[in-house]
């Protein structure tokens, strides 16, 4: 329902009415009669408008040029180049790690994920965020939102001490942690298992065929991508050479639950399906839908409705099936009259990677696309590429259009929309998280005093100045990134960065400036073992 101009209440309740009918009735009794006689939509309580309906879109391994209003080439995306032409488009805004699992938890938790040491998991681990605890989600429905995520988790499932069981409930899971409903792809679509989970049960699970993971030992009941390459889709390296699925082989090894596979070419539809299902089923109330994406991420598998829709191959391709998502998820809550009480926010998990794992010629068809719009880096990575995303607020009627440079991070959700609908955080709980709402609005062009980074190590940005630490050199990890062309930015040596002169962190001035690399060290080591140490505008 749109908003409209004007209202009468009687009691608590407020109707929205036309203002014609007041020009045309002079007497609020007459009024009140004609409402009663007219349609049926008059008679709806309005919306509370301080709690907004909030979709956010999170799409997985996009790079800051990876979409139209960002700069990319070889693909069209018009869905989302429409959200950033109406709506608020952000230059400097970042994701908090440049990997997918450190991202999530510090995006849901408001607390970076260091903290916890939260690594990149595989397919089989347990949930890392601790249910009961505050979250994003928990936040949102104690202040009366229906919450839902759907795609991609990425943060484990089932309990550290007995591990999680695939042939029975599935749980803790996300509906521990502040969610009403959840659908999802457990992991990653390059990790075993390749099912399903809805609430606590896998989908399409048949008892008789039970599903059996193992991260070390192959299982031997079906194919795998060392014995049987010629099943293969794609060419993979020797860490994603586990079980075939669907003709593609992943990382890990997996038997039994044929009948609840996924097919990597539907998982776009169910997504959009599943998601739209929410939103109708709580239309009348607010809510929050967490669309969280598995594409771009490998294994890049195109519906054929997609497929040669870029100049790029697979991984452009996936862009546009992404651009398609996003639009028809948008069209419904045009076509449900909820634009205009909606929130909607997009942007990515981390920054982008070419060859992740399979030969899928996104680094021979990349053309003139720059994947990370010119700034050094990409996923994995500790230089601005492998955090700096794009991203676009878009609430028609509350936030213009416009561009903001304000340095902004993700894990600022929590606190920032915590305000927007009047809830208060308990002390101790999102500790990173600082209230920006007036500066993701376009009210205000405060950003950020400081931000950590977190790569494979930490960095700290505080005003002009990038300070990366310094970090020991692995052997075999620097050379797996650096074979796949990833700058990951591990050095011996500190590294510091004038990001106002050098915003492609191209000279390392570190030996320029002693003083300061001290100073932002100094800083930073505060600010890991500290309980609450950024400063607040």
């Amino acid at each position: 329902m749109g908003q409209r101009s004007e209202s009468i209440e009687i009691g608590t309740i407020e109707f929205p009415i036309n203002p014609n009918y007041i020009m045309k009735f002079a007497s609020t009794r007459i009024v009140l009669l004609a409402l009663a006689l007219s349609n049926a939509d008059f008679l709806v309580q309005a919306r509370d408008i301080s709690k907004p309906n909030i979709v956010l879109f999170l799409v997985d391994d996009l790079g800051y040029g990876d979409v139209g209003f960002y700069g990319a080439t070889g693909v069209e995306t018009p869905n989302i180049d429409a959200l950033a032409s109406s709506g608020l488009m952000f230059t400097d805004a970042h994701c908090t790690a440049a990997t997918c699992t450190p991202s999530r938890y510090s995006l849901l938790t408001g607390e970076h994920a260091f903290r916890q040491e939260a690594k990149v998991l595989d397919g089989d681990a347990t949930l890392i965020i601790e249910p009961g605890s505050w979250t994003l989600p928990s936040m949102l429905k104690n202040s009366g939102y229906a919450t839902a995520i759907v795609g991609k988790w990425h943060l484990g499932l089932g309990d550290s001490t007995s591990g999680v069981d695939w042939n029975d409930e599935v749980k803790p899971g996300p509906l521990e942690v502040g969610f009403d409903y959840s659908f999802l792809l457990p992991s990653t679509g390059d990790r075993v298992p390749c099912v399903l989970v809805e609430g606590h049960r896998v989908v399409g699970l048949k008892p008789d065929d039970p599903i059996q993971v193992d991260y070390n030992e192959r299982l031997g009941g079906l194919p795998d991508g060392f014995n049987n390459p010629e099943l293969l889709r794609y060419a993979a390296d020797s860490q994603h050479s586990g079980t075939i699925i669907n003709g593609v082989s992943r990382i890990g090894y997996m038997d039994g639950g044929k009948n609840a596979h996924w097919v990597d070419e539907e998982l776009p539809f169910l997504f959009n399906d599943k998601s739209e299902a929410f939103i109708e089923e709580n239309k009348d109330q607010p809510f929050f839908l967490f669309y969280s994406f598995h594409d771009i991420h490998v294994p890049r598998i195109i519906h054929p409705q997609f497929m040669g829709s870029s100049s790029m191959g697979p991984r452009g391709d996936a862009i546009a099936q992404v651009d398609w998502c996003v639009g028809e998820v948008v069209k419904m809550l045009d076509a449900r009259g909820l634009r205009e009480e909606t929130l909607v926010i997009f942007t990515s998990d981390n920054g982008p990677v070419l060859n992740d794992g399979y030969e899928d010629q996104a680094i021979e068809k990349l053309g003139s696309h720059n994947p990370t719009g010119g700034f050094r880096g990409g996923k994995y990575s500790l230089y601005e590429a492998g955090t700096k995303v794009s991203t676009i607020l878009n609430w028609p009627g509350k936030v213009a259009a416009g561009k903001s440079d304000a340095l902004l991070s993700q894990i600022d959700l929590g606190a920032s929309l915590a305000s927007l609908i009047g809830q208060d955080i308990k002390k101790g709980a999102a500790i990173d998280s600082i209230d920006y709402m007036d500066t993701w609005l376009g009210k205000s062009k405060t950003g950020r005093l400081e931000l950590i980074l977190e790569g494979y190590g930490l960095a700290l940005r505080r005003g002009k100045w990038k300070y990366v630490m310094p970090v020991e050199r692995d052997p075999y990890y620097d050379w797996v990134m650096e074979d796949k062309g990833i700058e990951h930015g591990r050095m011996r040596d500190a590294q510091l960065f004038n990001l106002e002169t050098d915003e492609k962190e191209e000279e390392n001035v570190a030996s320029k400036y002693p003083k300061v690399v001290e100073v932002l060290e100094r800083r930073l080591n505060s600010l890991v073992t500290g309980t609450r140490g950024y400063e607040r505008p």
